[in-house]
């Protein structure tokens, strides 16, 4: 394993195999470890990727966090003989992703992805069809039906009724709300 030591420069992002569902247990016991061991000089950062959905239960929108990558946990640390073996010892961690016994950490840009996703996956709670109310703009108060969707999804076109014809509005996706009367 002391070939780590010449690999390593600095902390990286590396990627655990966990058990499927001690993804929580693996965080919990790392950290307190890192604590009671004083090894917050080599493993700094715990994560488990989550990201938060809109479910429908019993006709109500909840909203919850679902693991993004279930059985892998996300730890950043300086890879050295000490760091994996606390590592690889804890009960759940199966390894480490990499091929064989040797760890490979993620880019910087793969671990920014993971880590802290941004527009890049959007969730968008609209859909062509959907009765939303425009809370924002001249034409706050007004409800109509989107026709049409941006492909970036930051634009929505709401056809509203008013004076007796309908009249295709060009809005921010912010200043709509799905209405409550569908």
């Amino acid at each position: 394993m002391s070939d780590f030591n010449e690999m390593n420069a600095g902390p990286r992002w590396y990627v655990a195999h966990t058990y499927s569902g001690y993804e929580n247990k693996v965080k919990a016991n790392l950290e307190k470890i890192v604590e009671n061991r004083g090894l917050s000089h080599l493993i700094f950062d715990v994560r488990i990727p989550v990201e938060t959905v809109t479910q429908n239960v019993d006709g109500k929108d909840k909203e919850v966090e679902e693991k993004i990558f279930p059985s892998y946990v996300l730890i950043k640390m300086i890879m050295s003989d000490e760091s994996w073996h606390v590592v690889r010892n804890i009960r759940g961690v199966t390894g480490f992703v990499g091929p064989g016994s040797k760890p490979v950490p993620l880019t910087d840009e793969e671990a920014a992805a993971i880590i802290e996703p941004t527009a890049a996956a959007p969730t968008f709670a609209f859909a062509i069809g959907d009765t939303v109310d425009i809370v924002e703009g001249i034409f706050s108060g007004y409800s109509g039906k989107i026709s049409e969707i941006s492909a970036d999804t930051n634009e929505v076109t709401v056809v509203v009724s008013t004076v007796g014809r309908d009249m295709p509005i060009k809005l921010d996706a912010k200043d709509i709300k799905k209405s409550e009367e569908e």
